[in-house]
């Protein structure tokens, strides 16, 4: 029986030594981290006859040596490990890989950028269920990819968040549908510079069958028709400032969104906030489209879309104060967006673990919409520096959220804000597990302030 190896035991390490399971391999799964959900999960697993181990990390000095290597998305794709195992002729592969070779007989929809992935992926996924297809979410929202193999229903389509962690370790990855969202600085501290990035994630544009762009994007617009000349490209700014012609266009023209010369639903019927996700519905619709579904699923799946939890997510209204939950807001762009979409003034809670990047434009909008800073994290201290380097003063350095939500009502009520916004611009593994567990914490604090808890 050929030995595979798992690195990583979160989500998408567990479903995929399932799968593998499944499929006739002898599974191990490793992860160098001790919990007690660990052991739980470590239990879980032997019980399934799969071997695991915590506490652990993978060497080449284990024997048997695995036939085969799936990372989780967090494992880096060139750590030393890992590039000795691709030297040795180990073949190494990602668990979205995985999931791959077992559904690709299904079209998927792929979706990736720097920001606004999850709001699109969850659009998509609401319009396809509207119209009836069986066709869940997954990658960084939803499932792990891996667990739509395994479920008993196999999808009609799946609709896949994909990170470019993801794409680095998916190599034959094809969806039918490519998406593109946007194209910032982000996860330097792993790509290296911004032209490895993007080639990363040309990647899977370039495996997709059709290809649908943000052409208000100004990088993806600068590189245009002479990188993509077969594209679909989407504009929240009228047919005049498309990329490509009307017939390859989808666009916002006189408050309605166009595809390709057809009015398909009023832009309004979106209740979410930000010109950014109009721009998210653009290409949600034409993804849609492309895929021939009819107008009508499309316009009851956007008016009745709730949003998406942890991104610009109203938790409550105290004292006419609204308390906004962007924790996903993970780096100075999705920040800056999030600012964006609010009303000034604002009371903004900001901090964490810092990511490289060009905080400018974040700056820029902290000046001319928040009447507070609120720091927390390990952050706070560099986001105090360069707050200070811009002529802003309104800051207090608080670390916790639990000290940041009490005080941020009594600045409010003082500015006569109209809201508290949660917008990070930081990872959060400097105090939380992932920014879903912090923004979680932020609507748990906001609802017992309310006595709603």
């Amino acid at each position: 029986m050929p030995l595979a190896h798992v690195i990583g035991l979160g989500k998408s390490g567990i479903a995929a030594a399932k799968l593998l399971h499944r499929q006739g391999w002898q599974v191990k799964v490793s992860d160098r981290q001790i919990s007690d959900s660990l052991r739980q999960q470590q239990k879980t697993l032997q019980d399934l006859g799969i071997a695991c181990e915590i506490g652990h990390s993978f060497s080449l000095e284990d024997t048997p040596l695995p036939e085969q290597i799936v990372v989780s998305p967090g494992v880096p794709w060139d750590i030393p490990i890992l590039l000795q195992a691709r030297a040795q002729g180990i073949e190494t592969l990602g668990e979205m890989e995985l999931a791959w070779r077992e559904l690709k007989d299904i079209p998927w929809v792929g979706v990736t950028g720097t920001n606004g992935k999850t709001t699109t992926t969850a659009l998509i996924a609401a319009i396809f269920q509207t119209a009836g297809f069986h066709a869940p979410a997954c990658g960084n929202i939803g499932y792990a990819a891996c667990e739509l193999a395994l479920g008993e229903k196999r999808p009609d389509w799946v609709i896949a968040e994909i990170s470019s962690y993801q794409i680095e370790s998916s190599s034959t990855l094809s969806p039918q549908i490519g998406v593109w969202t946007t194209f910032t600085p982000d996860h330097l501290n792993r790509h290296k510079t911004l032209e490895n990035y993007y080639t990363i994630k040309a990647q899977l544009l370039r495996r997709s069958h059709q290809q649908v762009l943000n052409g208000d994007d100004a990088y993806l617009h600068q590189v245009g028709l002479e990188q993509w000349p077969d594209a679909y490209w989407t504009s929240t700014q009228g047919k005049q400032h498309l990329v490509t012609s009307p017939q390859k266009g989808i666009y916002i023209q006189d408050r309605w969104v166009i595809v390709q010369g057809d009015p398909i639903l009023p832009a309004a019927s979106l209740r979410m906030v930000g010109a950014h996700n109009q721009q998210n519905l653009l290409m949600a619709v034409a993804v849609a489209r492309l895929a021939g579904i009819e107008r009508e699923a499309i316009a009851e799946a956007i008016v009745t879309f709730p949003g998406v939890p942890h991104r610009l997510e109203l938790i409550c209204t105290l004292d006419q104060i609204d308390f906004i939950n962007d924790s996903k807001a993970t780096n100075y762009d999705a920040a800056e967006v999030g600012l964006s979409a609010v009303p000034a003034p604002v009371i903004l809670i900001a901090g964490g673990e810092a990511k490289e990047g060009d905080d400018t434009q974040w700056l820029h909008r902290i000046k001319s919409k928040a009447a507070a800073v609120l720091l927390i994290g390990d952050a706070a201290p560099h986001f105090a520096q360069r707050l200070q380097a811009v002529g802003y003063h309104g800051y207090e350095i608080l670390e916790t959220l639990d000290r940041a939500i009490p005080r941020s009502l009594v600045l409010a009520q003082h500015y006569k804000a109209k809201g508290v916004l949660f917008s990070p611009a930081c990872a959060s593994f400097d105090q939380y597990a992932n920014f879903e567990q912090r923004g979680d914490h932020f609507r748990q604090l906001c609802l017992e302030m309310t006595g709603k808890s």
